[in-house]
């Protein structure tokens, strides 16, 4: 057994739906400007260039319905509803019509972003982490197995804020495909058991502040509620 310095910090999960069991969390990697209209409300052309890719701690995973507070440090807090696949075999190298065996269940996550330190990061060339990697920015709903997941590739992906429509796409929208960005992502980095990847977000970000609900969901894996409270 080893004898850590300090006691090992607990292993960060996600809830599966329909079980009392979690889901393992190794790393989260995110896929920046997957879909066309949101590349151009972001000021970026939606050509199908290489996808890109950042990540989250581990730990930042929230379950659903959990109240987040409105984080430090920024003055315009956002959403970004996004499709969760989650990797139950590794692999490197893994083939696009192979991506799929690969994966142990998908989810509906939000992608919350400090959008003032992202966009300050972005034009000074720095990189992304304050303004995506802070405490609790990525609530993930419940993991549906994927052998009752309808599909990854078609789809109604959609998030209110107070219950009002902000974002209503398809995942049909997508510019890089699931099996397609996690085959160019294995290529780079060797892809574990317990990695999640939260696949991109469509058009109609925006802010929230303290006492807004939001709602969204990916049709097939079901719902997320996120309120937001107040700063701590």
């Amino acid at each position: 057994m080893t004898d850590f310095v300090i006691a090992p910090p607990p292993q960060a999960s996600v809830a599966v739906r329909n079980s009392a069991a979690r889901f393992p969390v190794r790393r989260i990697f995110c896929v920046g400007r997957n879909y066309a209209a949101h590349a151009r409300e972001m000021g970026k052309d939606p050509d199908r260039e290489p996808p890109f890719f950042f990540t989250k701690p581990a730990d930042v995973v929230v379950d659903n319905d959990q109240e987040i507070p409105y984080p430090p440090e920024t003055k315009d807090f956002h959403y970004e509803i996004e499709l969760v696949v989650a990797v139950g075999t590794g692999g490197r190298n893994i083939p696009a019509d192979q991506v799929l065996d690969h994966l142990w269940g998908a989810s509906v996550g939000i992608d919350l972003t400090r959008r003032d330190l992202q966009l300050a990061a972005r034009d000074k060339g720095r990189p992304w982490d304050f303004g995506k990697a802070f405490d609790l920015s990525a609530p993930i709903a419940p993991l549906t197995p994927m052998f009752e997941v309808p599909s990854v590739e078609k789809g109604r992906i959609w998030l209110a804020v107070n219950g009002e429509i902000k974002q209503d796409a398809d995942l049909a929208d997508l510019i890089w495909s699931v099996r397609e960005h996690v085959s160019i992502l294995s290529h780079s980095i060797v892809l574990a058991p317990g990695d999640l990847i939260m696949t991109g977000t469509p058009a109609g970000v925006g802010p929230v502040v303290p006492g807004d609900i939001i709602t969204g969901g990916v049709e097939g894996l079901g719902e997320i509620r996120t309120p937001i409270g107040p700063a701590l």
